[in-house]
């Protein structure tokens, strides 16, 4: 089980080439990768996305890669002249209209955006992009290892408030029984206050028992509030779609909970009821957090 929250960190450094690679995750119900990296690498991004999409299944990753080539190989700088005359027809026109020298000389030309680029040539480029992959995915694994690590500590906590839950359940199941005899036992105190030491109806009384007990029964609702239990300890044991399904799993938890509210006549149950709706809401929370 793995948080959707980490950060990995991986360089290469060797014959003049540098290149930094940063991946930082936080949770998000798809995948959504953000990528930032040199215009060089535009035609590796097809192979970038792969990569990181064969190792993270869900969660926003911004990923930055940082390349700096100071070897004589692989070089090629290019000038966009179309651009370039822009820039000079601007400058030339902005003179003319306010009556100011042009002093928009060639090195500044040569600084202006996008004028001049440096891009990777053909034979170099499948080199350069092997490198890239190799390091994006040394930072994808000390990533995942974060992940995990912190997808333990979820785990844990999960489990934790699952065992209190389940105790709250307990609790519930250990009172329900009692309520139709106290309510039997209320009723004919009621009954026989109002009718001044007149026989009470016994059918009558049993009857109206009886109609209470089936409208307030929640023993459905435990069994099932029991068996989200067990899967809950059954899927955090595993490693496929773990977030997604402890995901539906609290809409469940949570629905049988808010049945038991709506049903209960009694304090304590309710008591219970909203304290169980509490912790499944913490434990919702925390899944979130997990891929």
């Amino acid at each position: 089980m793995q948080s959707m929250t980490g950060y990995g960190k991986a360089e290469y450094r060797e014959n003049g080439i540098n290149i930094t690679v940063e991946i930082k995750t936080v949770n998000n119900r798809f995948l959504d990768l953000i990528p930032k990296y040199p215009r060089a690498f535009v035609s590796m991004d097809d192979a970038i996305r792969k990569a990181v999409q064969a190792k993270i299944n869900r969660g926003r990753a911004e990923l930055f890669i940082t390349y700096v080539n100071t070897s004589d190989s692989g070089k090629t700088v290019e000038a966009d002249e179309t651009l370039a005359g822009m820039y000079a027809e601007i400058a030339k026109r902005l003179s003319e209209k306010f009556g100011l020298e042009n002093d928009f000389k060639v090195t500044a030309l040569m600084r202006s955006p996008d004028v001049i680029n440096e891009t990777v040539s053909d034979e170099f480029g499948e080199e350069l992009k092997s490198k890239v992959i190799s390091t994006l995915n040394e930072a994808l694994d000390r990533l995942n290892e974060m992940r995990l690590v912190e997808g333990e500590k979820l785990k844990t906590d999960i489990l934790s408030r699952c065992a209190e839950a389940m105790r709250l359940v307990g609790e519930i199941e250990a009172r329900a029984p009692k309520i139709k005899t106290e309510y039997e036992e209320k009723l004919r105190q009621r009954i026989e206050e109002v009718l001044n030491g007149v026989t009470v109806d016994e059918t009558r009384l049993l009857q109206e028992t009886a109609i209470f007990a089936d409208r307030s029964n929640i023993d459905e609702e435990i069994t099932r509030l029991k068996s989200h239990g067990a899967q809950l300890k059954q899927i955090v044991s595993g490693s496929v779609d773990v977030g997604k399904k402890l995901d539906f799993l609290m809409q469940e938890f949570n629905r049988e909970a808010n049945t038991v509210c709506s049903k209960s006549n009694d304090v304590e149950i309710t008591r219970y009821a909203l304290a169980l709706k509490n912790e499944i809401e913490k434990m919702r929370e925390q899944v979130q957090n997990i891929e």
